[in-house]
């Protein structure tokens, strides 16, 4: 099984698709204000920003995107105009992570794991 997209409901749909596109997603179907779709540069996931006529925000999910070089990524980002809750902090699991949220209030992770992603010296054999 590989994890193929994440749908986003919001009712900012152009804000939304603007600041995943700061990310680095590359827009590949534009049916906006109803609906888009982003690409990860790396990889084959996708995100849809799809609009929502009534949107909930529980703030009980949040995306992970891994960068290999995550402090010049949060620089880049950062001069754009997007602000972090967290700047890149390393962490007892080993991996280095900083946080931002999106217009609909979801945590971004953006982080650095490298090999410690799945196969921490802990893993289960």
């Amino acid at each position: 099984m590989n994890l193929n997209q994440v749908t986003i409901y919001t009712d900012k749909p152009l804000e939304t698709v603007e600041f995943f596109q700061k990310l680095g997603l590359l827009l590949i179907v534009d049916s906006l204000p109803r609906y888009a779709r982003l690409e990860c540069p790396d990889g084959d996931a996708t995100l849809s920003i799809q609009t929502a006529d009534s949107v909930t925000s529980m703030n009980n999910i949040v995306l992970y995107f891994e960068c290999e070089r995550l402090d010049e990524e949060v620089a880049r980002l950062k001069s754009l105009g997007l602000i972090f809750e967290e700047d890149p902090t390393d962490r007892e699991w080993l991996w280095r992570q900083a946080y931002l949220v999106d217009p609909n209030g979801n945590r971004i992770c953006l982080f650095r794991a490298g090999e410690n992603r799945k196969n921490p010296p802990w893993r289960v054999k």
